[in-house]
């Protein structure tokens, strides 16, 4: 990959990084919170004389609304990233997302508009999702291009780490106005505050990546005129297929991990193994912690001996840890807490091999329609597919 010729990250480098870590975070957390307050929302946003179950399915099918709209947002933003520059595509997706979180706040419910409120609560929800779907490989491509070609694993790494604590930052944000509001408290306005929040974040976010230079590959390619000439997405359909096919396969691992390990298992431990709700969340906050730091030491040992070997010692750790923490579930808390650290840890994948798959010119394009494709499709199939298992065995989830 094109990039820095230096071996080490400077003082600009990490400044770099950190903008990019700390936006993408913010986003990320304004991309998650409606799942924290579903059932809140379920319950403003819908006739009262609704069945319960067909509530909670249309709020999580406005919630699944959000990772439809990634491939088309996504490739959209990828297209004019290509053409037009990496840095206006970063700033766009992240306004694009800070919007519609403040609006979603805002947004009077179902007794005061009537079928308007879930439609435009809906139309918010698909704006979201495409700029989360502009923001992921857009900030990949990014800091991939801004540091030294050693160095690109360990910023892969740092960036995903970033996403993931927004996950964090919206499920302590829900513990703490659950913790400190009574529920007729929240569902008269305290849901609205996490919402407010997070466009706030949004915008600041925005205002410092001001601050962020247009990356140096990008930069080359417009004084060569070697920008793509035709239209971005056809060139990586006909001329880069293997690299589409690879990228899509390393995004069906990194969404099932995520999806399975991380997004269901709280459920699942709940339902299936009596585990409290209060004992889940904690063990699956510790989880995320390691999540965060297994992307940055999964970055830095890709930096240091390779992808390939990282992939495949690191597929090997991931299949034990989860295998044993599915099989540790009904041995006590401590040695939940430990398996299921140990699973997070093992889920810490980096797009390393998704950044160098694709030439500079569609990079932005090849990663943004492979990965956003793949984790709309399997994403949504993972939680069905598991379900669907659970039927005739409880170790669904480990296999």
């Amino acid at each position: 990959m094109e990039s820095n010729p230096t071996q080490r990250l400077d003082h600009q480098d990490y400044k770099t990084l950190a903008l990019a870590a700390l936006g993408g975070a913010l986003e990320f957390y304004d991309f998650i919170i409606f799942v924290f307050f579903a059932a809140v929302i379920g319950d403003l946003f819908f006739p009262p004389d609704m069945p319960e179950w067909l509530r909670q399915l249309q709020t999580f099918a406005i919630f699944a609304a959000g990772y439809l709209a990634r491939p088309l947002g996504g490739i959209v933003m990828a297209h004019f990233g290509d053409k037009v520059g990496r840095k206006k595509m970063f700033s766009l997706s992240i306004l694009l997302m800070a919007l519609p979180t403040l609006a979603m706040g805002a947004l009077p419910g179902y007794h005061a508009i009537g079928i308007a409120a879930p439609l435009l609560m809906l139309l918010m929800r698909i704006l979201q999702g495409a700029a989360i779907g502009g923001e992921v490989p857009g900030a990949w491509v990014f800091v991939a291009e801004h540091v030294p070609q050693k160095c690109v694993g360990f910023a892969c790494g740092t960036l995903t780490a970033g996403l993931t604590a927004g996950i964090l930052l919206g499920s302590l944000v829900a513990t703490v106005i659950n913790s400190t509001m009574s529920p007729s408290a929240i569902a008269a306005s305290g849901w609205r505050i996490p919402f407010f929040l997070g466009g706030l974040f949004g915008l600041v976010a925005m205002y410092l990546r001001r601050w962020l230079h247009e990356t140096p590959v990008f930069q080359q390619l417009q004084q060569q005129k070697a920008l793509a000439e035709t239209l971005p997405l056809k060139t990586v359909l006909t001329s880069h297929k293997r690299s589409v096919v690879v990228s899509m396969l390393l995004t069906w691992l990194l969404s099932a991990c995520i999806v399975v390990v991380i997004l269901m298992a709280p459920t699942l431990m709940q339902k299936q193994h009596a585990v409290s709700a209060a004992l889940s969340l904690q063990a699956n906050s510790l989880a995320t912690v390691m999540l965060l730091a297994g992307c940055v030491i999964t970055g830095w040992l890709v930096d240091r001996f390779g992808a390939a070997r990282v992939l495949m010692a690191g597929s090997v750790l991931l299949a034990l840890c989860s295998w044993n923490f599915f099989h540790q579930l009904d041995n006590g808390p401590q040695a939940l807490f430990v398996s299921y650290g140990l699973a997070g840890l093992s889920v810490g994948v980096v797009p390393f091999v998704m950044v160098s798959a694709f030439p500079a010119a569609v990079r932005f394009t090849g990663i943004s329609f492979s990965y956003n494709v793949a984790y709309a499709i399997f994403g949504g199939l993972t939680p069905i597919f598991v379900t669907l298992i659970l039927r005739l065995t409880p170790l669904a989830p480990a296999w």
